[in-house]
């Protein structure tokens, strides 16, 4: 029995102690820090005359206080938080918006009704004709105005993804070196876990979290990292960064694509990722925010413009103006021939040369919805060309049109939701399996519309063969205001606003009341997590305490070991 190796180990024991919870001190208010604790055992004991006599203590190694479960939990829900964060400062400026009754759309509509009605009531009235045009031109700036905003803001999402993107990969590259190092450590001393190497790497996951929601499973010591459905960014020690480029389909949306690799050019291969599979975090609420609100605000604003020049353009080119002449169009689309052609642009992706081999107008304002298409060719099971179908995106219905290009000597046509697909007859060359056109029918409408009339005495308000003192068709557009001409007969112009406005309310509403519950899950498992990882300066100072006394006591020991020692040396 070796008293002073006892005392020695005790005093070993007692150092490490003191100088963990130094350390749990120290990084107390640290980030992503998880409580040490010092983990020893008894050195066990040697059969003696007497009986089994203790050997001391022996120090096993420094284990952090730490719950996966619980970590798991926290960074999935801080990651949902951020999502609904950054939803909810796009979503909080649109509403502000278009809720506002003193500007914007909705009191310019009401605004630009009433001079309707003044004309109606006063057809020949100089000063009504041009307060009417003046309201008709304020209308359509607020609509133009606020198809602006949503320009600005999808711009400004798509800002954002490239920064997030270049974020993410800076994330990824880290971790991927968190992993080296934890990989280099654990060899260096085998039987002990590089505790403050763990928690960089996990703080760094929890932070990625807050970016894009990503999955992780540990594989011989490394994290590897997937988003979306399942595309690894971090597999092993290769990292597959992301990259933030125009969409295939659509060039005005930055999307996140995946770097696969690069070939001997230098050209990067990658794939475009499936935006509904992105979600959490910063990333996954900006998506979530264009996809769901966005998009549909700006298709439904383009709607509800060409629903209201659509009939307001037929009523009043049923009248007569001051001079006894027809009426023609009160509304027009700056740059577009005619409001059937406003959608008439579908340029193909792949092949320039099919550009022309589908083209799209608006025949039916009134049956117009607010959903985006694809169109795609369509195949036999021989791989022979056959006609196309068109997709409706929101649904994912598919509608078959056009028969193969030897069954119709002339272009076909196909009318879906208001829409006219026409299709060449004899497409050259013809269209590949992976060749397709998005058709955005609504979307640049709102941003387009403008009042075409420029003289007051050029509105016909005047039935025919009445008189210019006549108002019928003044008071058939003033109707306008209260007549179902959109949504297939479901609503009138002033309720396809009120729609729009309803929908972002709701919206807003449904994000706020979520982020209420997220922020208060949140804080339940930061707390959750915190008693069982986080750091209490009271306990730690009880055990720098206990340290202490048993540094004494193992010192004492060890001179107590020097004097018996010495005692022995004199008795010669």
């Amino acid at each position: 029995m070796n008293l002073a190796k006892m005392g020695l180990g005790a005093l070993n024991a007692a150092q490490y102690k003191l100088k963990t919870a130094a350390h749990n001190v120290n990084n107390a208010a640290v980030e992503g820090y998880n409580r040490q604790t010092v983990l020893t055992q008894s050195a066990g004991a040697q059969p003696m005359g007497g009986g089994y006599v203790g050997r001391g203590v022996e120090t096993v190694t420094v284990a952090r206080s730490y719950d996966s479960l619980l970590f798991k939990q926290l960074t999935s829900a801080l990651g949902y938080g951020a999502a609904l964060k950054s939803y909810a400062n796009e979503i909080s400026q649109l509403d502000t918006l278009v809720a506002d009754r003193s500007v914007g759309v909705s009191p310019a509509l009401e605004r630009f009704f009433a001079s309707v009605n003044a004309v109606a009531s006063e057809p020949a009235d100089p000063a009504a004709r041009e307060e009417m045009l003046g309201q008709a031109n304020n209308l359509a700036t607020q609509i133009r105005e606020t198809n602006s905003y949503l320009d600005r803001q999808r711009n400004n999402i798509n800002a954002q993804v490239t920064t997030v993107v270049e974020q993410i990969n800076s994330y990824v590259e880290r971790i991927n070196d968190a992993n080296q190092q934890i990989v280099k450590a654990r060899a260096s001393a085998s039987q002990h876990e590089p505790n403050d190497l763990l928690d960089q790497r996990d703080q760094l996951v929890k932070e990625l979290q807050q970016l894009v929601g990503v999955t992780v499973f540990e594989q011989d010591g490394n994290f590897n990292l997937a988003i979306g459905n399942g595309n690894l960014v971090l597999g092993g020690d290769t990292v597959f960064p992301l990259e933030a480029t125009p969409s295939e389909s659509d060039p005005q949306r930055i999307v996140v694509s995946l770097v696969m690799r690069e070939d001997s050019a230098g050209n990067k291969l990658s794939i475009e990722l499936d935006e509904s599979r992105l979600r959490g975090g910063q990333l996954g609420g900006l998506i979530q925010y264009r996809q769901e609100v966005l998009d549909d605000v700006q298709n439904n604003l383009g709607r509800m413009a060409a629903g209201l020049a659509a009939a307001f353009n037929e009523v009043h080119s049923s009248g007569l103006d001051l001079h006894g002449a027809e009426g023609g169009d009160f509304f027009s689309f700056k740059g577009v021939n005619g409001l059937e052609e406003a959608a008439r642009h579908i340029p193909s992706v792949h092949d320039i040369a099919l550009d022309n081999a589908v083209t799209v107008t608006i025949a039916n304002a009134n049956q117009l919805t607010a959903e985006d298409y694809r169109v795609t060719p369509r195949f036999t099971g021989a791989g022979a060309f056959e006609g196309y179908d068109i997709t409706t995106l929101t649904t994912t219905v598919v509608t078959q049109a056009a028969a193969g290009a030897t069954e119709y000597p002339a272009a076909s046509d196909q009318d879906l939701d208001g829409l006219r697909f026409t299709f060449e007859p004899n497409p050259t060359p013809l269209p590949r399996p992976n060749d397709f056109w998005t058709v955005q029918p609504t979307r640049n409408l709102a941003g387009a519309i403008q009042v075409e009339i420029t003289d007051p005495a050029k509105i016909a308000a005047a039935a025919p063969g009445t008189g210019e003192s006549n108002g019928d068709v003044g008071l058939k557009l003033a109707q306008l205001q209260y007549d179902k001409t959109m949504g297939g007969g479901t609503m009138s112009v002033t309720e396809a606003f009120s729609q729009i406005v309803n929908r972002i309310g709701v919206a807003s509403q449904q994000n706020k009341t979520a982020m209420k519950a997220q922020d208060s899950l949140i804080e339940q498992t930061y707390a959750a997590q915190q008693q069982v990882s986080g750091v209490n300066l009271n306990e730690e100072y009880i055990n720098i305490e206990q340290a202490l006394e048993q540094y004494r006591a193992a010192s004492r020991m060890v001179e107590v070991a020097g004097t018996m020692f010495d005692t022995l040396l004199n008795m010669r």
